[in-house]
């Protein structure tokens, strides 16, 4: 298995859309306060473009070609594929240039589910019944023996990483397929991850033919990994679920940093979790972390430059800086403006087009817009992008922190 070269680019495709409206009956759990089973609502009643979605992924395991198919969860869009079959797997790799020793997560509707691949371990007991569904991904070990899941999905690993998501439709994705979905962020190998279909769409467009849309993901960055066979317990990955939440749970009290804030491991080597070996979250544009709250001079930072628009995405100390023009919005997303103006010298001239970005003081709400605005920012044709950065901490601040200095070109204290 190749650890360096991606898969050749697959065959072009025609790309759709599905919109699952946000009413529609997507299931519920057999049990109150019950994570064994999830049910679907009578076939009828289900969404035709859920149904369809289900019948190409398990249509695509049955033939030599696979594409997988996008659909949204609470974190991020993911890329999803049947995770007991080689050749739907394979498809993941191929429509994102993946390098294949990247292992992937594996998503399940439920308990039933989850022990069908995998004994679960003492330790993740009250771990799951505190934080599943929802943004968090623990470390199983791969069985000896009656293994079910595809050895691209492992990348050779004695371990995988389950967890079930905190979104009914991906639940009832996974459900009426039948098997579990191996499912990587649906966006182009290193980009920022997508938090909104017309996302996928942009990296993906010609090398899947679905994209389930059910809206923007409420949490904005991909799932907390962590690992519970080892003493003590480590965080592989920050996400959705903070440190410090982690060890108030019986057992993880002692739970330690097990990431750094860059690629970790080198050739030869095989990452625990998916974001830990190669560059990920970068748009096309340069970007530039300050992560102190001081003041940034923009116009003495482009000098020389020859950056003629420049994206700056504030967090909050920072003041707007679409400065001595209207400011008029170029563009509104979920929660943000893009607004534009002129960065002028002293003489009146000007040096560079501002495209600013308030992401506000509430780290969650920057968690949730951040992806969203590096591609605006990218779509909108900035040079380079300033990014003021949030203050470190064991909530979703970490993983912040984490997808920045992934993204970033330079940082700066």
């Amino acid at each position: 298995m190749s650890t360096t070269n991606p898969p050749p680019p697959p065959r072009k495709l025609k790309t759709r859309i599905l919109t699952i409206p946000p009413s529609s009956p997507l299931g519920s759990w057999s049990s109150p306060n019950s994570l064994q089973t999830w049910t679907l609502p009578p076939t009828p009643l289900i969404p035709p473009s859920l149904t369809l979605a289900a019948t190409a992924l398990t249509t695509s395991t049955a033939s030599s070609f696979s594409t997988p198919v996008a659909f949204p969860t609470e974190t991020v869009y993911g890329l999803g594929a049947d995770a007991t079959s080689s050749t739907a797997v394979k498809g993941i790799y191929t429509a994102k240039g993946r390098p294949s020793d990247n292992p992937l997560i594996v998503h399940v509707s439920d308990l039933s589910m989850l022990s069908t691949l995998s004994t679960i371990p003492e330790i993740y007991h009250e771990l799951i019944s505190k934080f599943w569904p929802g943004p968090l991904t623990i470390l199983l070990p791969v069985p000896t023996s009656g293994q079910l899941l595809a050895p691209e999905v492992t990348a050779g690993l004695t371990t995988f990483g389950a967890r079930m998501p905190d979104s009914p439709l991906a639940r009832a994705l996974i459900q009426l397929v039948g098997k579990p979905l191996a499912a990587p962020s649906a966006n182009a190998s290193t980009r920022p991850s997508p938090t909104k279909a017309v996302h996928v769409l942009e990296d993906l467009e010609g090398k899947i033919e679905l994209i389930l849309d059910g809206g923007d993901c409420a949490v904005g960055v991909e799932s907390t990994v962590v690992d519970g066979l080892c003493n003590p317990p480590v965080v592989l990955r920050p996400g959705g679920v903070g440190i410090e939440e982690i060890r108030q749970v019986k057992g993880w009290e002692g739970v330690v940093k097990g990431y750094k804030d860059r690629s970790e491991v080198g050739e030869g080597h095989k990452p625990r979790a998916p974001g830990m070996k190669y560059k990920h979250y970068s748009p096309r544009a340069r970007v530039v972390l300050f992560e102190g709250h001081k003041p940034v001079n923009v116009g003495k930072e482009l000098e020389g430059g020859g950056q003629k628009k420049v994206g700056v995405i504030r967090t909050g100390e920072w003041e707007g800086l679409a400065g001595e023009t209207e400011g008029r919005i170029e563009s509104e997303e979920g929660g943000f403006a893009v607004r534009q103006g002129s960065l002028r010298d002293e003489e009146g001239k000007e040096l560079a087009t501002v495209l600013d970005v308030d992401l506000g003081r509430d780290v969650k709400g920057v968690a949730h817009g951040l992806f969203a605005a590096l591609r605006e920012l990218d779509r909108l044709g900035a040079d380079i992008i300033f990014v003021e950065g949030v203050s470190d901490g064991d909530d979703i601040a970490a993983a912040v922190m984490n997808r920045l200095r992934k993204a970033a070109s330079e940082i700066r204290p």
